[in-house]
């Protein structure tokens, strides 16, 4: 385990555990506030991400801006966002377990250096691999749940918010009790 957020990303960025480094153009390390109590977790960067090395950065990140907006977050500021993997899966396919493993101590380091109090899972691969293997991300997402005494929430990744426009609402309102919890367990954020 590494104490010194640079080190961290240093050697992170330099990381070659898998073959998705073979195809990377960048590193995707995370972006926003290292002390932040609100930690988001995607699965790992698309095309836009994979070229600029930061989460979230095309379509879908726009909309994921727009929602950290409504309820007074901005990756800047309050929240650190980070993913399950830090290289980019060829053709944007779901990130191989294989590839999940050997990625998954760059992450579990960021959750120990940030402490944060609540974790937002977006979308089913972070959601799995966090939370529970067999969450039903439709069905559960806005629920909190707690581990190792972080809370976490599973929400609809923003790609697929894009790609089904009629479960946006259900989103919001899982951003709209993700505020509430904030301002209940949080002391920093707001």
């Amino acid at each position: 385990m590494y104490n010194d957020w640079e080190d961290l990303k240093r050697d992170c960025l330099e990381c070659q555990r898998c073959k998705l480094c073979e195809t990377r153009n960048n590193v995707v390390f995370g972006v926003g506030n290292k002390n932040a109590e609100i930690l988001f977790i995607g699965e790992g960067p698309g095309e836009n991400e994979d070229l600029q090395g930061e989460p979230f950065v095309g379509k879908g990140g726009i909309l994921l801006d727009k929602m950290l907006k409504a309820v007074d977050l901005d990756r800047n500021k309050n929240i650190y966002i980070a993913n399950i993997v830090k290289c980019r899966p060829p053709k944007n396919r779901d990130p191989l377990q294989d590839e999940q493993d050997a990625c998954i101590g760059w992450l579990e380091n960021q959750i120990s250096l940030i402490k944060p109090k609540i974790i937002v899972c977006l979308g089913r691969i972070a959601a799995m691999k966090l939370i529970k293997p067999d969450i039903k991300i439709t069905k559960e997402h806005g629920t909190f749940f707690e581990k190792n005494g972080v809370i976490m929430m599973p929400t609809l990744h923003p790609a697929a918010l894009l790609r089904n426009p009629s479960s946006k609402p259900g989103a919001f309102e899982d951003f709209l009790k993700l505020r509430d919890k904030i301002k209940e367990v949080c002391d920093r954020t707001y």
